[in-house]
């Protein structure tokens, strides 16, 4: 009888044993790495494809080809214009007068021919094609500024999408090793139980664990697919694709005194650069209707050859005509007076407009500040809290050992370790994340 006791112990203690070296190898081993670099997308690599490819992109990009089409639109009021005019015309019935003793005389020929060359030319327009030009050119400054906004804000997008990635990728893969030391548990207790030495409750307890890991298996798969629909959808990929993200968890902090970030942000942001634009617009509008009742003053000339020339109707004969224009507006219906009024009030809206973003990116800042300085303290947390989660692990192992607690509280022991491991894993997550916001928020380029 001791002999089997004995034989039991034996076997159950190699069995422990190789339970005990495979969660210890798992541990020990632990990377966040799922794949090779080989087969992962870096985020410098993604955000370069997304930034060169995404619609949003080309469509600011085409507004700056539209804003140069309307700068090369206003400076043709510079230039003359010129073109070519012929006519024929027959005209019936014809005016004849007749006076006594002279005769009978018609006064133009049924058969009328013209043709000209035409020249008209802007003289002098008191500086508002200078200021029609000003403004377009401002309007293209605008469409670069957004263009730098948009590329700004699909890299911070890019960003979040790429470090959840990291994380699911890592967490399942955690789920993935703790399911294989909760099956490998189980086989355990469930020979423990055929030789007397566990009981049904063991396994059925081990059983939950599994299917509760399994659940959470699930939803991460789940949302990493999620994820990855919203990665493809950025780079352009079809939905089948699978991207799959390296571990890049080290980040420059921006290199700022903390007493010149709001200066620096208000310097930088691409929305007080822009709202500086719309600004000086704004100026340019109110300038140029300033001018609308101003005179404009041109040239027209015009030579050619015609018929109906007395005495002989018939012959084609040259003609010119050259002269100055000027329109002196006197009365407007007191439209320019409100032109005035509403584009004074644009420039008014835009200070306030200003003055709310900076609000904003103020607000942004020290919030990204603060999340940062949060990351960094749990980050720090969480490393004691693994090293201290492995101890008690060991501590656990020794004690199971000694038959001083059961496989149950040597598993939760695991799963604390499992747990610590993927905290961590996530605030280096957030803290890289939160570099990244704050970057942002001072108008660093991510891109």
């Amino acid at each position: 009888m001791n002999n089997r006791i004995n034989i039991r112990s034996i076997l159950s203690a190699i069995i422990l044993l190789l339970f005990i070296n495979n969660i210890i190898v798992g541990q020990s081993t632990f990377t966040t790495k799922v794949n090779p670099d080989t087969d992962s997308l870096s985020l410098k690599h993604i955000i370069e494809q997304v930034i060169t490819s995404h619609p949003s992109v080309k469509v600011a990009e085409e507004a700056i080809i539209n804003a140069n089409a309307r700068i090369g639109l206003a400076k043709t009021s510079y230039y003359p214009e010129a073109d070519i005019i012929a006519n024929y015309a027959n005209i019936g019935p014809v005016t004849k007068l007749t006076i006594p003793s002279m005769g009978t005389f018609q006064l133009y020929p049924e058969n009328n021919y013209s043709a000209s060359i035409n020249y008209r030319q802007l003289v002098y327009d008191f500086g508002r094609t200078q200021q029609n030009i000003e403004l377009e050119n401002e309007n293209k400054a605008i469409g670069e500024q957004t263009l730098e906004q948009v590329k700004q804000r699909l890299s911070l997008l890019t960003v979040n999408n790429f470090y959840t990635l990291v994380f699911l990728q890592a967490a399942i893969k955690i789920k993935d090793e703790q399911l294989t030391a909760l099956n490998e548990h189980l086989g355990y207790v469930e020979k423990m139980m055929a030789t007397g030495s566990a009981t049904e409750y063991q396994v059925l307890a081990t059983k939950v664990k599994i299917s509760t890991v399994e659940s959470q298996k699930v939803d991460l798969i789940a949302t990493m697919t999620a994820q990855q629909a919203s990665m493809n959808s950025l780079l352009g990929n079809d939905q089948t694709t699978s991207p799959i993200v390296k571990n890049e968890l080290s980040v420059e902090l921006p290199v700022i005194a903390s007493d010149s970030l709001l200066s620096y942000a208000f310097h930088n942001r691409d929305e007080v650069l822009i709202n500086e634009k719309k600004t000086s617009l704004a100026e340019l509008r109110f300038g140029l209707v300033k001018l609308q009742n101003k005179p404009l003053l041109s040239l027209q000339a015009s030579g050619g050859a015609k018929n109906g020339f007395i005495p002989n109707l018939n012959k084609i004969l040259p003609n010119y005509v050259v002269g100055l224009g000027i329109r002196i507006p006197i009365f407007d219906g007191m439209k320019n007076k409100y032109n005035l009024l509403q584009a004074q009030s644009t420039i008014t809206s835009l200070s306030y407009e200003s003055d709310f973003t900076k609000r904003n990116i103020s607000n942004e800042l020290y919030e990204a500040k603060a999340y940062m300085f949060a990351a960094g303290k749990k980050v720090n947390q969480f490393e004691l809290q693994l090293a201290q989660a492995l101890k008690a692990y060991s501590l656990a192992v020794t004690s199971f050992k000694s038959g001083m607690i059961t496989n149950l509280d040597l598993l939760d022991a695991n799963t604390s370790v499992s747990e610590s491991r993927l905290m961590l894993l996530k605030t280096r997550i957030d803290y890289a994340a939160s570099v990244y916001k704050l970057k942002a928020a001072l108008g660093e380029r991510i891109y």
